[in-house]
């Protein structure tokens, strides 16, 4: 059976000259590769006890319903502003080239609840951040964060500290 690393394609100079592209659409591509992500990152919070699952737009969708799904967990959907029908809050980011703005429902996480935080990837942190920030300014406790692939060179782990993170792949580069 493949690694997981081994169902990463690996794109040179992509977006820009210098930075190896990550792409997680050949997991998703691939039966056993998806299976495996899923697997290998749910094995990884076996330990944690947590009430619901949030998972941000768009690939924190994929991989955080399954593993709510198969912890009989509630999913909470993150996403861009604009895009939630009913009361939110929300809260706005730096990007590396610009800003950014996410939202939840402001009825989605109870005070107390303990939160798991699923996405593909951190790279500099500014988006988990931002998450955990709106996750605690609804009352919940953020008890974890799991991700399929680190970007440890761009050191997003630190804006995390005192935060559990988990990550299946760790690249150390950029």
């Amino acid at each position: 059976m493949k690694k997981l690393e081994e169902y990463i394609r690996s794109i040179p100079d992509f977006p820009e000259e210098g930075i190896i592209f990550r792409d997680v659409t050949s997991v998703l591509q691939d039966a056993d590769g998806l299976h495996l992500a899923i697997d290998t990152m749910q094995d990884m919070v076996k330990d944690l006890e947590f009430d619901v699952v949030v998972g941000p737009e768009s690939r924190g969708f994929i991989f955080g319903t399954p593993i709510a799904y198969n912890t009989r967990k509630p999913f909470v959907l993150i996403r861009k502003k604009g895009k939630l029908p009913c009361e939110t809050v929300e809260i706005s980011y730096d990007l590396e080239y610009g800003q950014a703005t996410i939202e939840m429902h402001k009825d989605s996480i109870k005070p107390g609840q303990k939160v798991l935080i699923v996405d593909d990837l951190i790279a500099t942190g500014g988006t988990t951040e931002a998450m955990i920030k709106l996750i605690e300014s609804l009352g919940g406790e953020v008890v974890g964060v799991v991700v399929l692939m680190e970007l440890a060179g761009l050191e997003g782990r630190k804006k995390l500290q005192g935060y559990r993170l988990d990550s299946a792949i760790c690249y150390p580069g950029k």
